[in-house]
């Protein structure tokens, strides 16, 4: 190397390293914010949990009511295990590697929601609203009337369909609906309180997030996975 191409390394050098460290700053100060954000939405979901079921309690209808029921019997984890593997199956038998990694990582970010979300409603022994008790929370219960928070139906179709968000945002957006619906039907049907929900939807997006991050390297546009 010439000794004015090392001392032009040399100027260009700091500039760098000053733009790398704005990014992470940048990087961080978001995180911080996304943070705070979801800190204060969780502690909202928590003072309008008695508020919430009060008032789903007083607007029930039949038919409202039966339908929320299939809601939450078809959103349960089986049901997107089983609609996980159909697709990874499809994606497979037409080749496209792509779509059977998305697929595949759909069903591991479930997975993981599915035991961390377990094993914090044993550890928590939330009372269900439907539960006349004094006590809300009981600590370690492995009974399911006590195993409320968080809502299992929410955080695994969260973690399910937000991989699929992280892979696609235009496919994703649109799916995302059905684990807002579950949730509903959960509050609805007095499974659930709305805080119960509300967390349940952060676990699943991290887990899906983490999950993203480790096995979905995607380099499409129309991706966030890599940006």
């Amino acid at each position: 190397m010439r000794i004015a191409d090392f001392k032009c390394a040399l100027k260009i050098a700091p500039g760098k390293c000053d733009g790398n460290l704005f990014v992470k700053y940048k990087s961080a100060f978001y995180w911080l914010i996304g943070t705070l954000i979801v800190l204060i939405i969780l502690v909202a979901a928590f003072y309008f949990d008695n508020a919430v079921h009060h008032y789903m309690t007083a607007h029930q209808t039949r038919g409202l009511r039966h339908f929320m029921h299939r809601v939450s019997r078809f959103g349960d984890w089986p049901e997107h295990f089983a609609l996980g593997l159909v697709l990874a199956g499809i994606a497979w038998w037409r080749g496209s590697k792509k779509w059977t990694r998305i697929f595949l990582s759909m069903l591991i970010a479930l997975g993981i929601a599915g035991v961390v979300g377990r094993g914090v409603q044993m550890a928590t022994g939330r009372a269900r609203p439907s539960v006349r008790t004094e006590e809300v929370w009981n600590g370690a219960r492995f009974n399911p009337k006590y195993q409320a928070f968080p809502s299992g139906h929410v955080g695994a179709s969260t973690a399910f369909f937000g991989v699929l968000f992280l892979a696609n945002r235009r496919i994703g957006l649109a799916c995302l609906s059905i684990p807002i619906l579950i949730g509903f039907s959960r509050i609805y049907l007095g499974a659930h309180y709305l805080s119960d929900v509300v967390f349940a939807s952060v676990l699943g997006f991290l887990c899906a997030l983490l999950t993203a991050r480790l096995l979905l390297p995607i380099d499409d546009p129309k991706s966030r996975i890599g940006n």
